[in-house]
């Protein structure tokens, strides 16, 4: 190890074009390039796998036998490389049992603090286990809500949301559509019920058997049908509405209608354990007077103010040990903005930066030194001011001894670099070379590169002039999460973004508050599908007093950064509907036609064309027994998908799985005759997503590229009427040069008469905005107020805002972000 660098000679992973690079240790370096460039694919694809299979070849001969099947990076050789901890931007499982307790291990060492140190009420002769303070152990959990804390019930007004409607006009909302919903008014009408009279005229109790009966009577039912249909009699048997709800939500296998039923269910704390989710004895147990699930339940940054007298001690006890232990990592996640997050805040609630930030903080206080860390974007989702801290933290981890491989797009991240390591010029094919390896300042004689304007220009940015409003869309009384009694004006007709530092409220007044109310406008009143904030049940809807201007919102069109699919049978060609004309396309040949192929042949979803040992997946599960599964390419087709006589038929000399691998750049020229393929292809290349393959699995695409193909499978659409579009962090996980491709796209939309609201962080995007709305001044319960609105230059220069100061930066140079 006397030599300081990592040597990597011969690197082909995906488009890298069998490049060599010398990379230093023990310090930072940042991997730049537009989308796709291949960065990833050498920070991740050669340098961490390389260092994982390197592990993994000293691991037991099973594990090593497994780890085979998922191969190892193309590369030729890598000298001077160490043991590497890879932070990417991956989600939780979507579990509401995951904690940022549970992330962090912080639950870990307050249950222990509240076995060993807690105390216990007169009489108690014996310490819990630190296992009864967790929920999710059977000897900790509440037996009622199963430590689960909410409990899911139906009530009258959410089965029957109309009462001015009949049972025969369909006032139980909450039944099954077609013939068994019917069936269901026919046994009621012949248990002698009147079905033709408002739901609000029968008798209350009748009203409550009608709901909430255990009862199932048989009766014989004489159907009242159209003359001339069949009329003869059946024996029914009576459900309740409320049985009917349950038991779909817990038993049904069909997605589609558990998402129905769960709309009118109604999430309430557990009557037992009041939402605390524990058994009484744990709850019995106190510390400075709070029960464990009190101090879960605080922001981190209060929990360890209420810890530091006990830390501050000077005995060596049990509890100023535990509580140091904790205030010294608590104050590390405050350092890196997120003191607003409490410990029991579910892990599915929060953003990929947010996640990748928690297990920062943990990887800091491990102790390791000659480790290599490899990070995606740390940056995501931070605004300005916490970037700052984020580079503290950083600093302090390759001060222990460490090397700090980045993947980054912030150009105030990369200018603090000790080494740059700059991929290009462009993506996909275009891509995988290395125009700079070396100081930060040395790329100003890439000439090729694409980083280069973005790190070194400092021209001010050319004026525009700020759209003026058709009209404004404004919401009264806002109280969710943090959002209390909030007034919020959206003007329409230009382009929105709405800032603020990370748990301000922007996601939950734009992607929640808003979304809500103009769904609700529009006729569909149904609540998305998805978890409360306790992530146990459905979402908790949003409390107003008021909406104007909802009137001239036509459509809304909400582009979140949710994965498009969890496995590789999803893509982008399936999402984007162009595969429905490529297979087309393939039936049209001689040669399926002959056989009698039709497009379903070419389907990989369906049996028939595809192979059956994969079942069309093209990669096949792999389970690693004390590590994440995996997928590796399917044994029998390679990944192809297909079967062999599938792959006999060609178009152009291609079999489909050849057009699946193709890039949207490639394919768009492959393509270009075909209008159904070729609209779809031109919007992907528009949003800047050339260098994606059609049939990349979703499992490899990032949250910004999800987001990204799905705006590009919306603005392939005939739009008519104002459409109202929503987007949360757009610009997350692209290069500043596809920042400017996507905004183009955005501001046509608002130059053809439409209104756009993004979520962003990035000044440059806020700095060409017609409006801003900044929350604040802080995250949780210190933010949830609007502390500047207007236009960019009014908010640069409002007092008490903490976007201000980096917006006015932004304004004056645009490589200042």
């Amino acid at each position: 190890m006397a030599d300081s660098y990592v040597r990597v000679r011969g690197a082909r992973e995906h488009n890298l074009r069998t490049i060599d690079v010398d990379i230093p240790r023990d310090a930072l370096v940042a991997f730049t390039g537009v989308s796709g460039s291949g960065k990833s694919s050498l920070a991740f694809g050669t340098l961490y796998a390389e260092a994982q299979r390197r592990y993994f070849e000293s691991v037991a001969p099973y594990a090593r036998r497994l780890i085979h099947q998922v191969g190892a990076p193309k590369v030729e050789d890598i000298t001077g490389l160490p043991p590497a901890v890879a932070l990417e931007q991956r989600r939780s499982a979507p579990t509401s049992r995951s904690s940022v307790g549970t992330v962090t291990t912080l639950s870990n060492t307050l249950r222990m603090l509240f076995s060993r140190a807690g105390d216990y009420p007169e009489g108690t002769t014996e310490r819990l286990d630190s296992d009864a303070f967790s929920p999710n152990t059977a000897v900790g959990a509440c037996p009622e809500c199963h430590g689960l804390g909410t409990v899911h019930r139906v009530t009258e007004q959410s089965l029957v949301p109309d009462p001015a409607l009949s049972i025969a006009e369909g006032a139980i909302a909450a039944w099954p559509g077609a013939w068994q919903g019917k069936n269901l008014r026919d046994i009621l009408a012949a248990l002698g019920h009147d079905i033709g009279r408002p739901w609000r005229e029968l008798p209350q109790t009748d009203r409550d058997w009608i709901l909430f009966t255990d009862e199932q009577p048989v009766v014989t039912v004489h159907p009242v049908r159209d003359v001339g249909r069949i009329q003869r009699p059946y024996k029914g048997q009576y459900m309740s509405a409320r049985r009917y709800v349950l038991h779909t939500f817990a038993d049904s296998k069909s997605e589609t209608l558990r998402k129905r039923v769960q709309g009118f269910m109604v999430a309430e704390p557990c009557p037992v354990c009041a939402g605390r989710r524990l058994r009484p004895e744990a709850l019995a147990v106190t510390f400075e007077g709070r029960d464990i699930a009190a101090l879960a339940g605080m922001p981190l940054g209060a929990l360890a103010e209420l810890l530091r007298p006990t830390a501050a001690r000077a005995d060596d006890e049990v509890a100023p040990t535990l509580a140091r232990d904790l205030v010294a990592r608590i104050e590390v996640l405050t350092e890196l903005g997120l003191g607003y997050l409490s410990m029991d805040r579910p892990a599915p609630t929060l953003s990929a930066g947010e996640l990748q930030r928690l297990r920062l903080a943990t990887q800091l206080r491990s102790g390791l030194f000659g480790v290599v860390y490899v990070l995606d974007e740390p940056s995501a989702g931070l605004h300005p001011a916490d970037t700052e801290s984020l580079l503290t933290v950083l600093g302090r981890l390759k001060e222990a001894g460490n090397s700090l491989f980045v993947v980054e797009h912030d150009m105030d991240v990369v200018r603090r670099a000790d080494w740059i390591v700059d991929i290009g010029p462009r993506a996909g094919e275009h891509g995988g070379q290395v125009l700079h390896s070396g100081p930060v300042a040395g790329l100003a004689d890439a000439t090729a590169s694409a980083t280069r304007r973005f790190l070194f220009d400092t021209a001010p940015p050319a004026a525009r002039t700020v759209r003026r409003p058709a009209g404004t869309l404004t919401l009264r009384g806002v109280t969710l999460h943090n959002l209390r009694d909030l007034d919020a004006a959206f003007p329409l007709g230009v382009f929105t973004a709405v800032t603020g530092v990370s748990g301000s409220g922007k996601s939950t007044l734009v992607t929640r508050v808003l979304a809500e109310a103009v769904r609700e406008h529009l006729g569909d009143g149904t609540p998305e599908a998805g978890e409360d904030a306790a992530g146990a049940g459905p979402m908790a809807r949003a409390q107003l007093t008021g909406a104007e201007g909802l009137s001239a919102i036509d459509r809304l069109v909400r582009v979140d950064q949710k994965p498009i699919g969890r496995t590789p049978r999803s893509n982008l060609a399936t999402y984007t509907g162009l595969f429905d004309a490529v297979r087309k396309v393939f039936a049209a040949t001689d040669a399926a036609r002959a056989r009698g192929h039709t497009a379903g042949r070419f389907s990989f979803n369906v049996t028939g064309g595809r192979c059956e040992t994969c079942q069309g997946e093209g990669f096949v599960a792999v389970e690693l027994l004390f590590l994440p599964g995996t997928y590796a390419p399917c044994t029998a087709c390679h990944g192809a998908r297909y079967n062999p006589e599938t792959l006999e038929i060609t178009y152009r000399d291609r079999t489909v799985a050849d057009v699946l691998a193709m890039t949207v750049d490639t394919a768009a020229d492959f393509l270009a005759d075909i209008p159904a393929a070729a609209r779809s292809l031109r919007t992907l290349q528009d949003v800047g997503l050339g260098y994606l393959r059609l049939g990349q699995p979703a499992t490899e695409l990032s949250g910004g590229e999800a987001q990204r193909i799905k705006l590009a499978t919306e603005l392939q659409r005939t739009r008519r009427g104002h459409t109202l579009y929503l987007l949360d962090e757009p610009t997350t996980g692209l290069h500043p040069a596809d920042t400017e491709v996507l905004l183009r796209q955005l501001h046509g939309l608002v130059d053809a008469g439409h209104t756009v609201v993004v979520v962003e962080h990035d000044m440059g995007v806020v700095a060409g905005a017609d409006h801003v709305i900044d929350l604040g001044p802080g995250g949780g319960a210190d933010g949830g107020r609007i502390v500047a609105a207007g236009t960019p230059a009014e908010v640069a220069d409002a007092p008490g805002s903490r976007t201000a100061h980096y917006l006015a930066r932004r304004r004056a140079r645009p490589d200042a972000s």
